[in-house]
Formats: structure tokens, sequence, C-alpha cells
């Protein structure tokens, strides 16, 4: 299918599962959502329903997938592409331990004709986009002449389309979430790139946390991917959306309901409340009533009996 990269959310750990996305699109039916990165190891091992399943609501869903053997990830790109996905993205931002210890994530930046090699492999496995998602620097080698050489050394993979987010990650002395916060944004940077290569596709990602911020990046840029300030502030989606032409919906209430119907058929499944709700708690953001919403869910979710009821009762709007 075709879609816009004009917006996306970024890919997080223990927070874009299926859920999070469903209840995204709720809010913004065009945006581009990003899964959870998923291993290689995972998926050619793993439970590929639990890892790879998604609702069909949820597309353009796009699969951040890990991994540093060009075997394995061709062979996991065919798996995707099987289950459906709309894009495959590589990661080379995440600087975790556990990431760099599986040698992949920023690490990779490293190791720039291997990355290389790994998008080509995926681009060989079928027909979908694939994308990298890379930090501006890593360690030492956080120059602008490296992170240029960098990205033309990946390009030669046939790729047309990179996120990058505007830090540099430190693989040591800083936590995941400190590299996400420390490193200064760089914003510069990021647009140079493109005004040096203006055929590539560049979205920025990386501290952007207001729909006025969001529309300034894409003056110059392709696209903005929101992280932490979509899962905080979900509403931005529509915001931002609105801005765009894109759909989005007409209410906060309008995507509890939604949301109260999507819950009731996980509950169905033998799923709990809490694996739904906990994506919800910020949709009020700033809102009269979000402190009663949030405190709501967060007291009742987990309890057992916990019913999408829950959703309607709590919400503040009428």
């Amino acid at each position: 299918m075709t879609y816009s990269i004009r917006l996306s959310v970024a890919p997080m750990m223990d927070w874009t599962d299926r859920h999070c996305r469903y209840f995204h699109r709720q809010i913004n039916g065009d945006a581009l959502l990003y899964t959870e990165m998923v291993t290689t190891g995972a998926i050619l091992h793993g439970d590929r329903e639990r890892l790879l399943g998604f609702d069909e609501a949820e597309h353009p869903v796009a699969l951040q997938l890990g991994g540093s053997e060009v075997d394995d990830l061709a062979l996991a790109s065919r798996i995707a592409i099987d289950w459906g996905y709309d894009e495959l993205n590589l990661n080379v931002g995440c600087p975790s331990d556990r990431v760099q210890k599986g040698r992949f994530g920023a690490c990779l930046m490293k190791e720039p004709a291997l990355v290389r090699d790994l998008l080509a492999a995926m681009r060989g496995a079928g027909d979908r986009p694939v994308t990298l998602k890379t930090r501006i620097g890593v360690d030492e080698l956080d120059d602008e002449a490296h992170f240029s050489a960098f990205i033309d050394r990946v390009l030669e993979s046939g790729i047309d389309t990179v996120i990058v987010h505007a830090r540099k990650a430190w693989l040591s002395g800083l936590s995941p979430k400190q590299n996400r916060e420390v490193p200064p944004l760089d914003y510069p940077r990021v647009h140079r790139l493109k005004a040096r290569l203006p055929e590539l596709k560049v979205v920025i990602n990386g501290g952007i946390v207001d729909p006025d911020s969001a529309m300034q990046q894409l003056v110059d840029l392709d696209g903005v991917m929101l992280g932490r300030a979509a899962y905080q502030d979900p509403w931005i989606l529509a915001e931002v959306g609105a801005r765009l032409g894109q759909r989005v919906a007409s209410s906060r209430r309008e995507v509890v309901e939604r949301m109260a119907d999507y819950a009731e058929a996980h509950l169905a499944r033998g799923g709990r409340l809490q694996q739904v709700a906990r994506h919800m708690l910020g949709l009020f953001h700033s809102r009269p009533g979000a402190r009663a919403w949030r405190q709501r869910l967060s007291q009742n979710m987990h309890l057992d009996g916990a019913g999408p009821e829950l959703l309607i009762e709590a919400c503040p709007e009428s």
C-alpha cells in the first residue's frame, strides 16, 4: 500500500505494542506506526503470533528489526512481508547494553559497510520499502564528516529514506533513558543532510513535543517522527494530523468509545484490560479531568473483572 511518512510514531520498547498502535490509529487514521524493535533471533525462533501479530486496522504499520547477520535479516524480512507489514526498518540507533551484546543497534554505526549489506539483504527479501533509523553519531565518531560518510555508504544499499534521531549515542556511561535526554539535539545537522542530498527522504526524530515544532521541521524535511510526546500526550497525533489534512478523530470521547469496543474483544480472547488501558493514560493530558482519568484507570484497570465499562465511566467528556 502507499502511505505518507509526513507523520509517524517512533518504535518504543515496552510501549508501542499492538494495543498501543491500535489506540494511536483511532486518533489518527493515516500516521505511520512502528512496532517495538524485534530481533531477528526472536522472529526466527520465537512465537511469531505474539511478536508479529497485528490488527488490520493498524495499517500503515512498519516493523523495526534488530540484527547484524545478513542471512538472518533477509529471512526475517521475508517472514515480515508474509505477515503483511508495510515497511521494514533497521535499528541502528538503540544504545542499550543488551542490544550491543547482540551486535546491533547504535554500535552498528561503527560498521557502515555492514549496515549497507544488511539493508541490501532486507531490500532483496521482497517488494516492501526498507528504511534506516539512526543517530547522528556514536561515541567519538560524532562529527559531521563521519555522519555524512556513514549515510553515503549505507545509501549504496539502494534505500531512499532515513530516520534520524538528532542526538549522538554513547555506548557506555549513559543509560538508554539518558541517551534520549543527555546528548544535545542537533537539528541543523539533519537539515544539512537533506540540503546535501535533496533526493533522500529524511525524517527527523528527537525532542519534538508540540504541533508547532513538528510543523516547523516539516518546512524542509520529509517527515517528523514523534516518540515520547505521542505516548505521553497522544492527542498530538490528532493536532498534527489535522494540520496535514490527515484523517483524525473528532473527539477524545470518540477514541474512548472505540477503545472500549476493542478492549471488550480483547477480554473475550482472554486478555486483560490493563494491557489496553495502560497506553491510554495520557489521552486527556492537560485537559480538565485528566488527573481523575489517570487515577481511575491506574487504580482499577489491573483488577480482576475490570472491563471496558471502566473506560466509559472514567471518561471526562460526556
